[in-house]
């Protein structure tokens, strides 16, 4: 994203990749290092999402690099095709029916659904191109409790959802239940993955 429009300036404005409107930047997440978020949130319009999405979501990520400049009624326009914006889209993480960049989930606090805080974090795992687990550098006391490794990868598919207010992603079931089912065990296992 060229370094003269900040995320005020295009917050509400809609993205054109030609004459094709793709949605209405939504925002983007808060996080006290700037170069840390490289997405903006688009709410994407439902003919779009339609045919570029392997399932349809309302909400997706737009890389700040995509955004080429302001057109004269206002709106953003892209730099790329739409086969490059579906080829990001291939490459996110799927929550609540909302797609994830990887740089919009790094950091975030995990939490079960108990609101026991698991961890941070810090990395993704890929199965076949596709993200199949999140890398988590869990607490302490949470490791004593349930003799838990210094990471350990909860599948995708026990995500939630996200909270963007207190910035966590919060599971599906209760940590005593995650580290007992078989996507757990086959991610945290000596299954070969991607990095």
């Amino acid at each position: 994203m060229s370094e003269e429009y900040r995320i005020q300036e295009l917050l509400q404005r809609e993205v054109y990749v030609g004459e094709t409107l793709v949605g209405i930047i939504t925002g983007e997440r808060s996080h006290p290092r700037d170069e840390f978020v490289r997405s903006m949130r688009l709410e994407v319009v439902d003919d779009v999402a339609g045919e570029y999405m392997r399932k349809p979501a309302g909400a997706a990520p737009l890389s700040k690099e995509l955004v080429h400049s302001i057109r004269p009624d206002g709106g953003v326009k892209l730099s790329k095709s739409m086969r490059e914006l579906q080829r990001r889209w291939r490459n996110t993480i799927r929550i609540d029916e909302q797609l994830w960049a990887p740089d919009e989930l790094v950091d975030r606090a995990v939490m079960d659904n108990d609101g026991v805080d698991i961890g941070n974090v810090v990395d993704f795992v890929k199965v076949k191109r596709t993200y199949r687990g999140v890398l988590v550098n869990t607490h302490s006391a949470l490791r004593r409790k349930y003799d838990l490794p210094d990471t350990l990868i909860i599948p995708v598919k026990q995500l939630a959802r996200t909270t963007a207010f207190l910035d966590e992603l919060i599971l599906r079931c209760k940590v005593n239940r995650l580290i007992t089912l078989p996507s757990y065990l086959a991610l945290n296992g000596d299954e070969s993955f991607e990095n």
